[in-house]
C-alpha cells in the first residue's frame, strides 16, 4: 500500500476512534483535583450536563474563551485526558487560575494570555471544540471586535468542530442592553452573531433553563437560579 494511502487510512481510523470514544463525565466532576468552591458552584452550573452537551472526548484540542479561574477549563481538561489539550484563554494573567494549577498541576491545561480577537498562541493546532461559558455578555460590553473574534474562532476549528456558548438569558429583544448592567445577554443576538460568522446551530440545551427567572435581576445577585441558554454550533 502506498505511504499516502496508509497515512490516510490511519487518519480515518484515529478520527473514527476519537468519535466513538466514551467519557465518564461524572468521573471528571468527581475528580479530587477540583476545589471546594467548584463543588459549591456545581448545583447551579450542572457540570456533568455541561460536559455532555459539549460532546468533549479524550484527545480533543479545546479552547475555553475567557476562562477566568478555570472552573470549566479544568473540567474540560479532565475530560480530554492526557492525550488532549485545553487552552484556557484570558486577556490578562489570572492569579486564581495560577493557584489552581500550582496546587494540582495539569500538563494538558495551558493558560493563555491573548486578546479576544486572536485568542490562540502561535503554533496551536486546529481545534475540535471551543467554549464560551457565562461570559459572552462580558465580551459584548468590552471594547472587542466581536465579529473579528468570531471569524477567528470559526477559522480555528476543524470542519465538524463545535463551539458551545452558555450564558445568562436577558429579556427578549434587549440585545446587549443588559450585558453590563445585569450581566445577561439576549439569546437571539448570540445566535445571530455566530450564524453571521459562518457557524450552523446544531443543538440547544435546556439543562440550565429556569422559566421562573424574570430575567430582570443581576445574574450574580439573583435570588433564584438564572435562566441560562446553551447553544452548540458546528463548523460545516
Amino acid at each position: 500500500m502506498p505511504t499516502s494511502a496508509k497515512t490516510s487510512l490511519a487518519a480515518i481510523l484515529i478520527s473514527s476512534l476519537l468519535g466513538c470514544a466514551s467519557v465518564d463525565y461524572q468521573a471528571a466532576v468527581d475528580s479530587p483535583v477540583r476545589t471546594d468552591q467548584d463543588r459549591h458552584a456545581d448545583a447551579a452550573r450542572r457540570p456533568a450536563g455541561f460536559l455532555e452537551f459539549t460532546q468533549v472526548k479524550p484527545g480533543m484540542q479545546v479552547l475555553d474563551v475567557l476562562a477566568a479561574a478555570g472552573y470549566s477549563s479544568q473540567l474540560l481538561a479532565l475530560a480530554v485526558g492526557p492525550g488532549g489539550t485545553v487552552y484556557a484563554q484570558n486577556t490578562q494573567p489570572r492569579p486564581a487560575l495560577a493557584e489552581r494549577l500550582s496546587k494540582h498541576p495539569q500538563a494538558n491545561l495551558v493558560p493563555v494570555v491573548r486578546p479576544f480577537e486572536d485568542p490562540l498562541p502561535p503554533g496551536a493546532p486546529m481545534l475540535d471544540l471551543i467554549t464560551i461559558i457565562q461570559n459572552y455578555h462580558d465580551i459584548c460590553y468590552l471594547p472587542v471586535d466581536r465579529a473579528k473574534m468570531n471569524r477567528r474562532l470559526f477559522a480555528a476549528l476543524k470542519p465538524g468542530g463545535h463551539l458551545v456558548v452558555i450564558d445568562h438569558a436577558a429579556r427578549s429583544g434587549s440585545g446587549i442592553g443588559d450585558a453590563k448592567s445585569l450581566h445577561r445577554i439576549d439569546e437571539a443576538l448570540v445566535r445571530a452573531d455566530f450564524l453571521q460568522a459562518g457557524f450552523r446551530l446544531e443543538a440547544e440545551g435546556d439543562f440550565l433553563r429556569n422559566p421562573a427567572d424574570p430575567r430582570d435581576q443581576v445574574s450574580y445577585g439573583s435570588k433564584i437560579p438564572t435562566d441560562k441558554f446553551a447553544l452548540r454550533f458546528v463548523k460545516p
